[in-house]
């Protein structure tokens, strides 16, 4: 099975604000802005930007609440980006076996010219 690799899904994670942020959310179901900012080391329009690119991958929903919006983590999103997480690491274990072979096979011939 071939899953194509999202480079947007992937850029938006690869911030660690932005994965600081998705953990927080997965564990109070969701937050604010405001609420997030007062545990992250940036500013309320850092949380913002960082939500709105988050937002625009599909990682998080936001729903209005009064006059604030509260963010929740998109489970089906998180779940593509966690399959294609293992499927790039299933491709690079495989390359890393067929490098292992060749170095071993390289190392037996010089370690056994006469073979050779």
């Amino acid at each position: 099975m071939t899953i194509a690799i999202d480079d947007d899904l992937w850029s938006a994670i690869g911030d660690p604000t932005r994965r600081r942020m998705l953990d927080l959310l997965l564990a109070e179901g969701n937050a604010t802005a405001t609420s997030l900012s007062e545990q992250l080391p940036v500013t309320r329009q850092a949380v913002a930007k960082h939500l709105g690119v988050l937002d625009r991958v599909g990682l998080v929903h936001v729903t209005p609440a009064g006059r604030e919006m509260r963010y929740r983590v998109d489970e089906a999103q998180l779940a593509r980006a966690v399959a294609q997480l293992s499927t790039v690491g299933a491709t690079w274990d495989a390359r890393l076996r067929r490098i292992k072979r060749i170095a071993e096979a390289i190392q037996r011939k010089q370690d056994n010219p006469k073979t050779n």
